[in-house]
């Protein structure tokens, strides 16, 4: 079945080089209390420690840089509520390519900045009325650009199997991956690593409970659409996952489950009380499942991808101050 994907191994590897020296190879963090919590030997690989605080550079970079000449001097457009923007930005100024990226008006103001710092030309939409897609369809057809969506992209989806090649490379074979999912590129592309690097490790994606579309769809074996879910998760705030990526999923990921708001939040406060890593709510999505013994891993070694660190700090601000409550 593998072979009919529009992603294999070879492309992962591909994307690896091509991100030699120019990503981070981001630190692997263990916990002595998140392992007596969890029951397993869990290993955090911190893509929060990622250039623009987010696994979405890898992708980005590795996409923009298989491009033509031509292409790349025409220009590139994407659409993201922050990380793959402030990616693509990024990769964009440091490959010499002119880059629009079309953004909600919502999206955190620190992600908003950002992009516009990295370069990037910013188009705003209104999330609950516009099509980002659309939006982003018809800037390309106008302007000659080419479009790379967050995850459904062959070179995205490679681009972002590096992180979990890295955590093997690092650690070793694990019997668990959890991978934090929202259109599919970070879970697909690590999931094609897996298969490869450690064939009995078994794959699992994690997505807020108010966005369930990619377990949904990997159950129904077809795409579901939602409405933009309501989540502090905001990076996993995607209505459907890609038409690349859902075959990937069926071929090499075993479930995916969902977690709680409340439980983001308190996976953030333990990210930073007991490990001293900010994180963001999509980012501690893998995490919280691990940490809530939501799939049995007890005994086993356990791989958790931390997708990324960019949380709104009145947000951070207040899952700290809830704990405090809390206790």
């Amino acid at each position: 079945m593998s072979s009919a994907l529009a992603v294999n191994y070879a492309a992962v590897a591909a994307a690896a080089e091509r991100l030699r020296g120019v990503a981070h190879h981001t630190p692997v963090l263990t916990s002595a209390q998140a392992d007596a919590i969890s029951g397993a030997r869990v290993f955090f690989k911190c893509e929060n420690f990622q250039r623009v605080g987010a696994f979405k550079f890898r992708g980005a970079y590795n996409a923009i840089s298989c491009l033509s000449e031509e292409q790349r001097r025409r220009g590139v457009v994407a659409f993201s509520s922050g990380n793959h923007a402030q990616g693509m930005a990024l990769a964009a100024r440091m490959l010499g390519v002119p880059v629009a990226i079309v953004m909600p008006s919502d999206a955190p103001a620190m992600k908003l900045a950002a992009t516009r710092e990295y370069g990037a030309e910013v188009i705003l939409y209104d999330r609950a009325t516009g099509d980002r897609e659309a939006i982003a369809a018809r800037l390309g057809a106008e302007r000659g650009l080419a479009v790379i969506p967050a995850y459904d992209h062959a070179d995205v989806i490679a681009g972002q199997g590096t992180a979990a090649k890295e955590l093997f490379d690092s650690v070793g074979p694990l019997d668990y991956l959890f991978v934090c999912t929202g259109g599919g590129g970070l879970l697909s592309g690590s999931a094609i690593a897996a298969a490869h690097l450690a064939p009995d490790c078994v794959v699992i994606g994690v997505e807020p409970e108010a966005g369930n579309d990619a377990q949904r769809s990997l159950r129904s074996g077809q795409i579901v659409h939602i409405a933009v879910p309501d989540t502090i998760a905001d990076g996993a705030q995607t209505q459907h996952i890609g038409k690349l990526v859902l075959p990937i999923l069926q071929a090499h990921v075993r479930d995916i489950v969902t977690v709680s708001d409340d439980q983001l939040r308190r996976q953030i406060r333990f990210f930073a009380e007991r490990m001293k890593i900010v994180v963001e709510g999509a980012g501690a999505l893998a995490a919280a499942a691990v940490m809530n013994r939501l799939v049995d891993v007890a005994g086993k070694r356990v791989g958790v991808i931390v997708s990324g660190g960019n949380i709104d700090m009145a947000l951070f601000a207040e899952c700290m101050a809830r704990g405090a409550a809390e206790v």
